[in-house]
């Protein structure tokens, strides 16, 4: 049976949409996963409900269809009372627009009318606001209008022809517009602010009557939306396109269907998670989008890991991101955004809180790894083309990352890249963001500075990388002798003082007194993707990762079980993470351990393989052995992008592509 609470989503660029099983949106105040209309961090719908003859309809086909929304009502009643009509509703998003196809049919054998109305309304909260963290936030002068819009033929023409809701505070403006074919028979007032649009339907013996029906958004400060799509199928034929040339050129393998299959998925859903950014100078780019639905914007981490394990079948992700993420880099340092020059940004938002600095993200740094990540980007990107256009341009902002590790990053004056929790931001700044990620195996938190390891690794591969550019595309050898020791000196300093000698593994952190946090976890596999490890302790880690206590049979858990702090159900200390197991799977084959490469590329796509060849963002910890299917972690992403390019990353390491 569905659950009735369950949401569908719908994605498409800065736009997604989560409805109900019956089409409906009904405002649900927040928690793990909101329904509305959200474009640009904000809830552009917030309430989409339909009714014939007063009464809602009962759900005998609950919304599925991917990449549409396609559900079929009837009215309540028994078995001896078959149902008067059947509601067929088809929906579908493109760039802030939501568009709906709505067919009634009559099921009696004598002509009948019917009364169709659509309760609509727009709050436009911020995402934010919607999060269950019990924060509230003023927002003085804040004023919500509607209007009746009128038909598109003038006063003349019968009808309304719609309604916009609109919304202002300060110099903030959003409004959100509903049109209908045909218009509406009259709009009415409901008491609570929403709207209803009504139409009186006379049916023939065994007829249908269609309506198509438009909510266009306009958010604050976007750029102009192309017109929307006549119809979902005509959405639906948009998104296809760009689905088609996001997976025409990748070799799937023919000897492993259910990596193919996760891999075509993974791709159609990184074409619909693309999103508007620009560049360094203006021009306009599509980037990948974090994750859906708290995360559909530019989050630098995210998009370099995303356009990294593509890079191999769609270097353009990173031709996109690494100029998106040079516009956007710090030039100054900036209070409560943890910016500091040459630093890559973390997050981009566009919401009404970011705008008025009541949340710090409008452009947020507090990202440890961005800035290497960004790096080590550029540098694979240069190789694997042998574009050096690319990094000939961002010469000078790959030179400030650099300069940024070095200075403000830790690397000169504590010998790592060093963070400090950020009040009012992030307390973690590595992958592992949540508070209480970092920690010792008994789950105590670190205290002072952090060096993260996972985050040593990337800026050894970026230190290496950047001296490759400097010799071979900038013709600046000082620099790159320069950058080659700074990179070798790392790798001394890590493997003494990470190294536990009597657990055979690295240690998750060091502290602001250079002790070692010491759970056992899985970033130590991303020290293998990096190649910071000497030959002997890459492989050692390598094995150990396989072992039950890591490997749940889903893949390597964030934490092994058996520790005072792992759990299977938090975010970062027991869970699996697909891009997580994605980078430990390359890492495995680059240190030669290519069994156990399969053995983690096996276990995701199996778990893929449970959801229609899908990855979230993060599954439970539990053991495979435990229950036939993978446990959902309760709060992850339905569609993200590291988890869509995964599976590309798998086909690269067991394949050598």
């Amino acid at each position: 049976m569905t659950d009735r609470h369950q949401h569908h989503l719908l994605v498409r660029g800065t736009t997604f949409a989560a409805v109900g099983p019956g089409g409906d949106i009904r405002g649900v105040p927040g928690g793990g996963s909101p329904d509305g209309l959200f474009v640009r961090d904000a809830r552009h719908l917030s309430r989409w409900q339909l009714t014939v003859d007063g009464a809602v309809p009962e759900v005998l086909s609950p919304a599925g269809g991917g990449d549409v929304a396609r559900c079929v009502l009837v009215p309540r009643g028994g078995r001896q009372e078959p149902p008067a009509y059947t509601l067929f509703r088809e929906q579908a998003v493109t760039d802030g627009t939501l568009v709906e196809a709505v067919r009634i049919t009559s099921n009696r054998p004598v002509p009948t009318t019917l009364r169709l109305a659509l309760t609509a309304d727009a709050d436009f909260t911020d995402q934010f606001e919607l999060r269950a963290d019990h924060r509230t936030y003023a927002k003085p002068g804040a004023v919500r209008s509607r209007r009746v819009l009128e038909p598109p033929g003038g006063e003349d023409e019968r009808g309304p022809g719609g309604i916009e809701f609109a919304y202002r505070r300060g110099d903030w403006l959003a409004r959100t517009t509903v049109t209908a074919e045909p218009a509406p028979d009259a709009v009415e007032e409901t008491g609570t602010g929403a709207r209803r649009l009504v139409w009186a339907l006379e049916l023939a013996a065994h007829a249908s009557a269609e309506l198509t029906l438009t909510v266009a958004a306009a958010p604050h400060g976007a750029p102009p939306l192309p017109p929307p799509p006549a119809s979902p199928g005509a959405a639906i034929a948009q998104l296809s396109a760009t689905q088609r040339e996001f997976t025409a050129d990748v070799p799937l393998p023919p000897a492993w269907p259910e990596l193919a299959a996760a891999c075509t998925r993974g791709l159609c859903d990184l074409a619909a998670l693309q999103v508007p950014a620009r560049g360094p100078d203006g021009e306009e780019l599509r980037v990948p989008g974090a994750g859906v639905p708290w995360f559909l914007t530019l989050l630098g981490r995210d998009a370099l890991l995303t356009s990294l394990f593509a890079l191999p079948y769609l270097p353009r992700l990173a031709a996109a991101t690494l100029p998106a993420l040079a516009a956007t880099q710090a030039t100054a340092a900036a209070d409560g955004r943890a910016a500091q020059p040459g630093k890559i940004v973390h997050e981009v938002r566009h919401g009404e809180l970011a705008h008025f600095d009541q949340v710090p993200y409008a452009r947020y740094y507090g990202s440890v790894d961005a800035t290497p990540l960004f790096l080590v980007l550029l540098g694979a990107y240069t190789e694997r083309t042998g574009d050096t256009g690319l990094a000939r341009r961002l010469a000078g902002h790959a030179r400030a990352a650099v300069g940024w590790m070095l200075d403000h990053g830790g690397l000169t004056a504590r010998g790592y890249l060093v963070y400090r929790a950020d009040e009012g931001g992030l307390a973690n700044q590595n992958w592992k963001d949540s508070p209480g990620a970092i920690c010792g195996a008994d789950g105590d938190r670190p205290t002072g500075p952090v060096m993260a390891a996972g985050a040593q690794g990337y800026a050894y591969d970026a230190l290496r990388r950047t001296a490759w550019l400097a010799r071979t595309v900038w013709g600046d050898a000082v620099y790159a002798d320069l950058l080659t020791q700074a990179a070798a000196d790392l790798r001394d300093r890590f493997q003494r003082d990470f190294w536990m000698a009597g657990r055979g593994f690295p240690a998750l952190a060091l502290d602001g007194r250079g002790r070692q946090v010491d759970a056992l976890a899985s970033d130590a596999g991303h020290l293998l993707w990096s190649g910071l490890l000497d030959k002997e302790y890459g492989e050692a880690v390598g094995r150990r990762l396989l072992e039950p206590d890591f490997f749940s049979g889903w893949g390597v858990r964030t934490l092994a079980s058996g520790q005072g702090a792992y759990h299977p159900l938090s975010y970062h200390r027991g869970s699996v993470w697909p891009h997580d197991n994605a980078l430990i799977t390359l890492g495995l084959s680059r240190y030669g351990l290519h069994d156990e490469a399969r053995a983690v590329a096996h276990a995701l796509v199996d778990a893929a393989s449970t959801a229609g060849g899908r990855l979230p963002e993060v599954l439970a910890g539990y053991e495979r052995a435990a229950y036939p299917e993978p446990v959902p972690y309760p709060h992850a992403c339905v569609q993200e992008s590291r988890s869509a390019a995964a599976p590309l990353a798998l086909l690269t390491a067991v394949t050598g592509g």
